[in-house]
């Protein structure tokens, strides 16, 4: 059984989305599977969030539906009872942290400190969210940071497109990358979800490109 570090390792990238209308959520899922990424953290910051993550873990009990964004101990009761299969925090709070190791429930709160990398290690983290990525320092902050801690790995999220993926994902440190370049709002409003289905095949490929 792989971890879900692993799974999201495969993948690469992790398309971080953002619904407004649970009437998106299935044809955004068909969307995101069917371009060979059937991975979502669904962020948890809009009303529809639950009932999304809802639908996709019922029509897609494969996918790798997460939740981000989750700020407290009773978001994160609510997004596994929907269905996610793991927790993004856009920063280090142990209650959050806590909570979700003593449930089993993978998470990846959001560091960007040697303090709190510090915290997560204590706690047994293999991997750590990076967030906002490209405000902090990018790659080259990841490698600082990464050289006291051998044993953490990142995913950096925010800023983060077709243009620097290469820098991220040859990093060694890095399991994967949060993107929304290929779920924008504006597209998913229009149901344009041909045109992610097409960016979506084009992240996977450029993933696979930077990985041979």
């Amino acid at each position: 059984m792989k971890t879900m570090e692993e799974q999201i390792q495969e993948l690469g990238v992790v398309p971080v989305v953002v619904l407004d209308d649970v009437e998106a959520a299935l044809p955004l899922a068909e969307a995101l599977t069917e371009g060979g990424l059937p991975c979502a953290e669904v962020t948890f910051r809009t009303e529809a969030a639950e009932e999304s993550i809802v639908q996709i873990s019922r029509a897609y009990p494969d996918m790798l539906v997460g939740a981000g964004t989750v700020l407290t101990t009773e978001q994160v009761d609510r997004a596994v009872c929907a269905g996610a299969k793991f927790i993004v925090s856009p920063g280090f709070d142990p209650e959050i942290v806590d909570y979700c190791l003593e449930k089993k429930i993978p998470v990846f709160p959001g560091c960007i400190t040697p303090s709190e990398i510090a915290q997560a290690v204590k706690r047994g983290l293999k991997a750590v969210k990076f967030f906002p990525a490209e405000q902090f320092g990018g790659v080259a902050a990841i490698k600082a940071l990464a050289a006291p801690y051998t044993m953490m790995k990142f995913m950096p999220t925010g800023g983060v497109g077709v243009k620097n993926l290469k820098d991220y994902l040859s990093c060694d440190k890095v399991i994967a990358c949060g993107g929304s370049w290929m779920v924008k709002g504006d597209l998913i409003k229009a149901g344009k979800f041909e045109k992610i289905r097409e960016l979506t095949k084009e992240a996977v490929s450029l993933v696979k490109e930077i990985r041979s």
